[in-house]
């Protein structure tokens, strides 16, 4: 069964914390060990795992990403969105989790995001848990 969550993105480019929205998924599905797919069927949008306990780690990231791939940079998609595109192709729009103890299984300072870069926009991000045999 895939469960469909909704994310509405207040910036162009930001990094959403879902991993409350992931560990509820996770619980609900009511399994001791597995595997969490996420999935975001956007062009301009992805998923990623990196570091939950600092926010600068995030701003970071987004700065980088603006100084490589700026979004006024010289490119021919007529939408005027190709820095999204790149961001999101280097971004990747899936992610996948262990499960184990009904819990995701994430290092110590790890957290779950949805990547906008396009926004705002209201977007989604599909999950499916695998339950192990």
């Amino acid at each position: 069964m895939i469960t469909t969550i909704g994310v509405n993105s207040r910036a162009g480019c930001e990094f959403i914390d879902i991993t409350a929205e992931i560990k509820k998924i996770i619980a609900e599905a009511n399994i001791h060990s597995g595997v969490c797919h996420m999935y975001v069927p956007h062009t301009t949008a992805g998923v990623t795992i990196n570091e939950g306990a600092d926010p600068d780690v995030r701003r970071d990231i987004i700065a980088a990403l603006d100084r490589v791939f700026p979004v006024d940079g010289d490119y021919r998609h007529a939408e005027g969105n190709s820095d999204a595109h790149i961001k999101a192709t280097l971004t990747g729009s899936s992610a996948v989790v262990f499960v184990e103890d009904g819990k995701p299984v994430l290092g110590t300072w790890q957290a779950i995001y949805f990547c906008e870069y396009d926004g705002p926009r209201k977007r989604k991000l599909m999950v499916r848990i695998v339950q192990d045999r």
